[in-house]
């Protein structure tokens, strides 16, 4: 899309250390192309539109991400109540109060309030669900309680200590169980999600990312054959003021020397002092002229390194500005209107509008139908619960299902959104069939006006010839001194005129041929 850079930046830097150089008109375009910051914002805007299609495509990959977590808790997680949780830790020393009153007493007594402590002990127990489900996998608890349960308190009178402490001890590691550690809490999870039928949302809207792209470079081209046009303009521009400059050159040199001759013809009695005031006016016209024309070529120096992007007081010299005659154009084989719109920027950026707008119903349209997605997972937390309550990072979870979403209602907002989107497609179809139209007109006015610059060209330059022989014969006449003062001027002026309706013809033929270009969409990058 983009030509050499490299070369531009040398002829910049070259300009920058030469006094003066010459540069051609396709040296200003390039220079103007790499430098304008109109050009540099619409490519810019096409580098933007890349990276949306590349975002569009990331749409067809599954969505992988790895989430972590941690949560501070000022307080603990409780399965059981307080009471519960006394009753647990205290339930060797509320065996061994059963059996010492039962040896202040008798047998029989203790016995039964030894077995009453414990009756309560396991209705407290298989009560509560979470100390029954630690009961029923504890082959242990469950072997001391029921040896407690038909214990001969007489028998156990010296190891009734060291049986509390043990019951004791197993109860606190119980409610210790039932009350897991939550005031830090970590998470970690890995999720996957692809989309499997959204509707062809992901493929119209890759298809709409890509238009948009070429959309992009549509509007650059416009830019850039607006930069060339205004270069071209600015270019033709000096060249005719130089041309001109240099006609001026040749009027004043004339009139200065017609002037001497008249001075001395003066002196020796053969001219008039009316004959020598005339000459005088005129030469002083054409030295007026010819200031004008060289104030005039330094102005339009000025613009053309504005356009180019030099400074404005860089000194250059045009290829085609010392040319005895400004160049004819040659165009090419006259393009059809088909091609002509296939070529324009205009009417490929109203197309590309129309398509993208019928991508983006379809996308509404999606809006509307089931969604279907595959979701898998694997999540890592501590404290984990998958073998009791541990703090510990073994042990994580694999989920993997299918979502699918399906849309009811929505107050029609989506059945108003596709119909909103059909008719701007509508209306860029009906803007493309007017720009059509247009270009059309465009096309032919400017076929007419290079046919007419041409033909003007062909006339300014029989009309040059007849004045430069008209003035050859006027001179030859007066200093053969038969033909008077007033003859040769008007003469002159005749040749003057002339030659300077041939430069501008030459001229406007250069920028007919320019705006011709433009206007069959020949004047893109890549052409």
């Amino acid at each position: 899309m983009r030509k050499t850079f490299l070369g531009v930046t040398l002829l910049l830097a070259a300009l920058q250390l030469q006094a003066q150089t010459t540069l051609t008109l396709d040296d200003c375009r390039d220079m103007a192309v790499n430098t304008s910051k109109e050009l540099e914002q619409a490519r810019t805007a096409v580098e933007m539109a890349g990276y949306d299609r590349k975002i569009a495509l990331a749409n067809y990959f599954p969505n992988i991400s790895a989430t972590g977590a941690y949560m501070y808790n000022n307080r603990d997680i409780a399965l059981i109540s307080e009471d519960q949780s006394q009753l647990l830790r205290g339930a060797g020393t509320l065996m061994q109060g059963g059996l010492d009153a039962a040896a202040g007493a008798a047998i029989g007594e203790a016995g039964a309030a030894l077995n009453q402590k414990m009756t309560q002990l396991m209705t407290a127990i298989k009560t509560n669900p979470a100390l029954a489900q630690e009961y029923m996998g504890s082959p242990m608890w469950q072997t001391i309680l029921n040896m407690l349960q038909g214990v001969d308190p007489s028998s156990l009178s010296g190891e009734v200590p060291q049986v509390a402490d043990a019951v004791n001890a197993l109860g606190a590691d119980i409610d210790d169980a039932l009350h897991p550690d939550f005031h830090h809490v970590w998470l970690g999870a890995i999720t996957v999600q692809q989309p499997v039928f959204v509707g062809g949302k992901i493929i119209y809207s890759n298809q709409m990312a890509s238009l948009a792209e070429t959309l992009a470079e549509a509007k650059y081209d416009m830019k850039y054959a607006d930069v060339i046009l205004d270069v071209d303009q600015a270019y033709w521009q000096i060249v005719s003021i130089a041309a001109k400059k240099q006609l001026a050159q040749s009027y004043s040199d004339l009139l200065h020397k017609m002037q001497d001759d008249v001075d001395l013809a003066v002196r020796t009695g053969v001219a008039t002092e009316s004959d020598a005031l005339q000459i005088k006016v005129k030469a002083n016209e054409a030295d007026m002229l010819l200031t004008k024309s060289s104030n005039g070529l330094e102005l339009a120096k000025m613009l053309l390194c504005k356009r180019v992007g030099l400074p404005l007081d860089t000194a250059i010299a045009l290829a085609d500005e010392g040319l005895a005659a400004i160049p004819v154009p040659v165009l090419g084989a006259e393009k059809s209107l088909e091609d002509i719109y296939a070529d324009r920027p205009e009417t490929r950026s109203l197309s590309l509008a129309k398509d993208i707008y019928d991508r983006k119903a379809k996308i509404v349209r999606a809006d509307m139908l089931p969604r279907v997605a595959l979701m898998g997972s694997y999540v890592l937390t501590n404290p984990n619960a998958f073998n009791g309550i541990n703090r510990t990072w073994q042990g994580g979870m694999l989920s993997a299902g299918v979502m699918v979403s399906i849309p009811l209602f929505h107050g029609g907002e989506a059945l108003n959104k596709y119909r909103k989107a059909k008719a701007e497609e509508k209306l860029y179809d009906a803007q493309y069939q007017d720009a059509e139209a247009l270009i059309n007109l465009q096309v032919t006015r400017q076929r007419k006006l290079f046919a007419e610059a041409s033909e003007k060209l062909d006339m300014a330059g029989s009309n040059l010839e007849s004045a430069e022989e008209n003035l050859r014969k006027a001179t030859v006449g007066f200093e053969a001194g038969v033909v008077e003062t007033s003859t040769v001027l008007a003469a002159q002026t005749a040749w003057l005129s002339a030659h300077s309706e041939y430069i501008d013809a030459g001229i406007d033929l250069q920028i007919a041929s320019s705006s011709l270009q433009k206007a069959e969409g020949n004047m893109t990058e890549n052409k």
